[in-house]
């Protein structure tokens, strides 16, 4: 297939994510229908103007109109989806994804995918820290990331128009990894600074330190609003690596704390500005 103005699109699920894919797909002139569960997004959706059409039920007609399908789903409600409905999708389509991990995610979709139907999997590296649809924000995505995360199932034809798609999206820097590395990657760049966020907020149940706090923890705990039944499965799904950096993080923090416990000023400032240095390059570039 060739991506273009004419592909017609086709989101499955419309939270958070997929209402921002439609969003700005809309905004910049693609035509995009949609698929998800609730009746009350697909109104939303529609009275808002982010999709031409959309349905609460599986629409044989709409799948097959499809020539690029974008799921916006859970890991095992996409796989679950795949197993169930791929019999409906035209031959020449291509799916991708915006799931958050990827080896549990990537190699049963493509084994158990017909030969006429290819699966290209991103993940945006934007979100939220609310979910639905009426949260969606095409701006999200820019200046943001987005990862690519190809086989060697994968056509060169398709890694590309993946790419075009996170271009369109407004992403600023577009990279691509193996499944294996993503999850590596993710495990510790957002996994496990959810974990951290939350437990932060559970380790103190002192009343009212809303009132004395400042920007700094209100910062550090912006992700601690966190959609429990997603993440959950997130974490599970990528148990292995998220693990591995767990132990990693609790290592260097037992580190610090002997430094502060035996006096060792210089050894907590040389981490502090080992910290700074790192921290920098993490700024998102300037438009």
């Amino acid at each position: 297939m060739t991506f273009s103005k004419s592909t017609k699109i086709l989101i499955v699920g419309l939270g958070v994510i997929g209402g921002s894919y439609a969003m700005a797909l809309t905004r910049e002139g693609y035509r995009v229908s949609c698929i998800t569960k609730n009746p009350e997004d697909i109104d939303y959706a529609l009275k808002n103007g982010m999709i031409e059409r959309g349905t609460s039920e599986i629409d044989p007609e709409l799948i097959r109109e499809a020539e690029l399908i974008i799921f916006a789903l859970y890991p095992t409600t996409f796989i679950e989806w795949i197993r169930e409905n791929q019999h409906l999708f035209s031959p020449g389509t291509l799916i991708t994804d915006v799931t958050g991990v990827k080896c549990e995610v990537v190699e049963p979709v493509q084994s158990m995918l017909r030969p006429d139907v290819e699966f290209i999997s991103a993940h945006p590296m934007a979100g939220r820290e609310r979910s639905g649809v009426e949260f969606a924000d095409a701006e999200v995505f820019r200046g943001a990331n987005y990862i690519v995360t190809p086989t060697e199932r994968n056509t060169p034809e398709a890694i590309e128009i993946c790419k075009e798609l996170g271009r369109v999206l407004g992403f600023s820097r577009i990279s691509e990894l193996s499944p294996e590395e993503h999850d590596k990657m993710i495990a510790f760049l957002s996994q496990l600074t959810h974990v951290i966020a939350v437990t932060l907020m559970t380790s103190n149940e002192t009343p009212n330190l809303e009132k004395y706090t400042g920007d700094s923890f209100r910062d550090l705990t912006r992700i601690a609003k966190i959609n429990d039944a997603m993440w959950s499965e997130l974490f599970l799904t990528n148990k292995g690596a998220l693990l591995a950096e767990m132990d990693a993080f609790m290592d260097e923090f037992s580190e610090f704390r002997r430094m502060l416990e035996e006096g060792d000023r210089e050894g907590m400032r040389q981490k502090m500005r080992e910290s700074t240095k790192r921290r920098s390059l993490f700024d998102k570039p300037k438009n």
